[in-house]
């Protein structure tokens, strides 16, 4: 008889495993394009497009906060031009993708687990493998496709506003001028520090909405089923966002 703790120690294996197991057949079913071709648009619509606004707002005040505790971390310790250079540095490597990421996954989240439960719970799911939809290439795909597509260009827009933020609150409220913020800025500005973001958060899009996708496949018990589900797809979003971007500063930097 298997013990109960080793029960409970092999249930985060056989996740890892159904995850993998869910993410090749969704590769498998990139070959359909005739299916999810005409869905990819309207799906980076949803899910990028009316994503921006959310993530413009976090990154606005992210580069305000920055700012200011840069100016009370350095004081009479660094040359002043230094805030230009954490205030970069910190929302083009980290705070950009991380924090933009984890709003999307309560976001994008939650909204990929909620739609595809309802519709696994109404029996739509079981419809369309009737008329011969593969499933995962009706309503996995495009959702990866786009999210994988429009998570880099919405953290593109959070940085540019979150660092420009910054420059306002550094020239207004810091008394540093134009050119010793830009000049921290330039100092130790890395063509890496851009494209590193955007990996991330190419990868973070991918991940948040391959687990939605797979929480709402699973999704059973009707209307507190697809509560459930929702939750949890948010919940493993944002652990996916904190392990991959632990990942990416090993092998990348």
């Amino acid at each position: 008889m298997t013990h109960p703790a080793r029960l409970r120690d092999s249930a985060p294996a056989r996740q890892v495993a159904g995850f993998g197991t869910f993410a090749l057949d969704a590769a498998r079913a990139l070959r359909d394009r005739r299916t999810w071709g005409p869905l990819l648009l309207e799906q980076m619509r949803r899910l990028g497009v009316e994503s921006v606004p959310i993530a413009l707002f976090i990154a606005l005040f992210t580069g305000i906060v920055l700012a200011l505790l840069s100016k009370y971390i350095f004081t009479g310790a660094v040359p002043i031009y230094f805030v230009g250079t954490l205030v970069g540095k910190a929302i083009m490597l980290e705070l950009g993708p991380v924090l933009t990421g984890m709003a999307l996954a309560g976001r994008v989240g939650a909204n990929i687990a909620a739609e595809i439960g309802t519709m696994r719970v109404t029996e739509q799911v079981d419809a369309l493998e009737t008329l011969a939809y593969d499933k995962h290439a009706y309503l996995v795909v495009p959702r990866v496709l786009a999210g994988t597509l429009m998570f880099p260009v919405v953290t593109a827009l959070a940085i540019a506003l979150g660092v420009t933020a910054g420059y306002f609150t550094s020239l207004n409220l810091l008394d540093l001028s134009s050119a010793e913020f830009v000049k921290g800025l330039q100092i130790f500005y890395k063509f890496k520090d851009i494209w590193y973001g955007l990996v991330k958060a190419a990868s973070f899009g991918a991940a948040v909405t391959l687990i939605g996708c797979l929480q709402g496949l699973a999704t059973s018990g009707g209307a507190a089923g697809v509560g459930r589900r929702t939750t949890l797809a948010v919940v493993y979003g944002c652990e996916a966002i904190l392990v991959l971007d632990a990942f990416w500063a090993v092998v990348l930097l």
